[in-house]
C-alpha cells in the first residue's frame, strides 16, 4: 500500500454500525468498509456543495417545507447529473486504488448506493441548511 492510500484509510472515521461479514454481498461489504466512512469523512464538504447549488438556483430550497425541502435534494441527485457527478467524485477521490478497482467493476451497483448514502447525509443535515447556517 503506498502513502496515499495509507493517509487517505487513516482519515477516515470509525463507524461502529458499519459492520463487514462474509454472509454479505460484495456491494454491501463495499458499502460499510468504503462509502459509508467516506461519505461521513466528506460530510461538510457535501453540505458545503449542497448549499452552493441551492444558491446556484435562486435559493428557492430555503422557501420550501421540510418535506418539500427532502424532495428537492432527492430531486436534485436524481435528476441534475451534472450536480450528481460532482457528488460521485467527492467521494470517488478518496477511494484508496485497491477500492477504485472494486468501484469499476460494479460502480452501476455501488453508484446507486452511494446516492442514497449522500441522499441520506443531506437529508440529516437539514438544519444545517437553512438559510442563516448557509450563509
Amino acid at each position: 500500500m503506498d502513502a496515499r492510500d495509507t493517509t487517505l484509510l487513516s482519515l477516515r472515521p470509525n463507524i461502529t454500525s458499519a459492520t463487514v461479514t462474509p454472509s454479505m454481498s460484495s456491494e454491501e461489504q463495499f458499502q460499510n468498509q468504503t462509502l459509508r466512512p467516506v461519505a461521513k469523512l466528506q460530510n461538510d464538504l457535501l453540505v458545503a456543495v449542497f448549499t452552493n447549488y441551492v444558491r446556484k438556483h435562486k435559493n428557492v430550497f430555503y422557501d420550501l417545507t421540510i418535506e418539500k425541502r427532502l424532495d428537492y435534494i432527492e430531486n436534485a441527485i436524481h435528476k441534475d447529473m451534472k450536480f450528481r457527478n460532482s457528488l460521485k467524485g467527492i467521494i470517488i477521490g478518496q477511494f484508496t486504488l485497491e477500492e477504485y478497482e472494486l468501484y469499476i467493476e460494479n460502480s452501476s451497483a455501488l453508484n446507486k448506493r452511494m446516492m442514497n448514502i449522500v441522499k441520506d447525509r443531506l437529508k440529516s443535515n437539514i438544519q444545517l441548511l437553512e438559510y442563516e447556517y448557509a450563509h
